[in-house]
């Protein structure tokens, strides 16, 4: 798991190119160049070979971990297997050739795709118009918040509440908070759920929405929903859907048959393209037929057999993203829903219904199961029984690094103590699956019978435990 610096690989004189004596010129090109940029003696570069560098390289990409290398079990995150295929279709010359400032009538083909794109993305939600702008799933909540607000606005109505509930994703507050709307958070029952008594006590005409995730963060689904949409309708507000768990419910259930009245996806987390590490992503946004107006500018439409933008928008919001989108991302999960098609999409939400049910069974004896009501494609275990033997649920998770298993999200939703939150994704079959499930049970054997090896764990891997207040704040980004 070591790898020599690439200076190590070096030796005088060795050099990865071969040129041909410089001929073209009668003086030396340097001579052209102000004082203050000439070097007086040679960078202190490593001398290496193209050999040498592409095996440091490569020998470097091997201590990476990511979803080509095994379970990525991230809870709330999808972080599913990316098929090559849709990469080989994202990297089409004809594609990835155009720009953007190109004439409409050059990029019909594109536009179509992207097109199409709306057109599926609206119909898996069940909303009425979409758009392909935001460049990720917290950017699509701010940008669907600010709808909300344009469409007050239009109305001539002041609302300064987003009613939030205590399960939801960290982003659902910032993004109102950034919306410039105050966060009123609610409390769950005892099933996992949003409390209606709790939701009743704090709606009023001040409420602009309520941000909903369905199913929530443990994976449960609000079977109260009917009742919640009535509640926030019938004060005049609107409800939006966190679509960051949509892989739980393709082809059974569209927010929009809910009545909800926003909804943004994340396209690098339901379609399958990669993300990870601040990029790349896709968050549209798509809305029922009355927020149409308010949604950014320009709007892809179709007229006949031409596509074109509509600038055309005197209520909308405006540009959120230069120019329209993060093409690459929107090519790949095109790709991957005209691939899986209707059947297709239906089959990935059993699949990580049966692949996370499956998971929780077998572990809610070994680990604690705060929540009894039934789940979808994520779960949540506690590690409280592991940490009153002294072992805190991130000294599992870093346990498990040594295994060569990636941990699952970690201390999150807040309302479970010492949470360990499970998504195993339909592209996992049941060799890793058991794989993943008999390491877990073997760190809390060793909690039990030798706490002080996961109490001070990772011990195989490149990186040693770390004091992680200081990383986060003083990392060391330099040999």
């Amino acid at each position: 798991m070591s790898e020599a610096l690439i200076k190590d690989y070096g030796s005088p004189g060795r050099k990865g190119y071969s040129l041909p004596e410089l001929d073209v010129v009668e003086k030396n090109p340097a001579e052209s160049l102000p004082e203050g940029m000439i070097r007086e003696e040679a960078a202190k570069l490593p001398e290496v070979s193209e050999v040498d560098v592409v095996r440091h390289y490569t020998s470097l990409s091997n201590m990476n971990y990511g979803v080509d290398s095994g379970i990525y079990p991230l809870g709330s995150c999808t972080m599913k297997y990316n098929p090559k295929i849709n990469e080989d279709i994202a990297r089409t010359p004809n594609l990835t050739n155009i720009h953007p400032q190109q004439k409409e009538k050059y990029v019909q083909g594109s536009l179509e795709i992207l097109y199409e794109l709306k057109e599926y993305l609206a119909e898996i939600s069940g909303m009425d118009e979409v758009s392909l702008q935001p460049a990720s799933g917290s950017h699509g909540e701010y940008v669907g918040l600010m709808i909300i607000r344009k469409y007050f606005e239009k109305k001539g109505e002041t609302r300064t509440k987003v009613i939030v509930p205590d399960s939801a994703h960290g982003t659902n507050p910032a993004s109102a908070t950034m919306a410039g709307y105050n966060v009123v958070e609610i409390a769950s029952n005892e099933g996992g759920m949003v409390d209606l008594e709790s939701l009743k006590a704090e709606v009023d005409e001040d409420t602009a929405a309520l941000m909903l995730t369905n199913p929530n963060t443990l994976g449960i689904f609000e079977k109260d929903i009917c009742e919640i949409q009535k509640i926030i309708h019938d004060a005049g507000g609107l409800l939006y859907y966190d679509g960051a768990n949509m892989n739980a419910v393709l082809g059974y259930v569209r927010p929009g048959d809910m009545e909800f009245d926003v909804i943004h996806y994340n396209l690098h987390k339901t379609f399958s393209t990669p993300h990870g590490g601040g990029g790349p992503g896709s968050g549209p946004v798509a809305v029922k037929e009355r927020l149409a107006p308010f949604i950014p500018a320009p709007v892809l439409k179709k007229e006949g057999e031409k596509y074109y933008w509509d600038n055309d928008r005197p209520d909308s919001l405006g540009r959120v993203h230069a120019f329209y989108g993060n093409y690459g991302v929107m090519l790949r999960a095109y790709a991957y829903i005209r691939t899986a098609g209707a059947k297709g999409l239906k089959e990935i939400t059993e699949n990580a219904v049966l692949n996370a049910n499956y998971m929780k069974h077998k572990l809610k004896d070994t680990y604690e199961l705060p929540f009894a009501s039934d789940s979808l494609h994520e779960f949540v275990l506690s590690g409280s029984r592991q940490k009153k033997e002294g072992i805190s649920t991130v000294n599992i998770a870093k346990r498990l690094l040594d295994y060569k298993q990636y941990a699952p999200t970690i201390y999150f939703p807040l309302i479970v103590k010492e949470a360990i939150m499970v998504e195993p994704t339909e592209t996992e079959n049941l060799q890793s699956l058991d794989r993943f499930i008999e390491t877990m049970k073997v760190i809390s054997q060793e909690i039990e019978e030798e706490p002080e090896l996961v109490r001070d764990a990772p011990h195989n891997t490149v990186v040693r435990k770390l004091d992680e207040a200081k990383a986060a704040r003083n990392p060391d980004l330099r040999w």
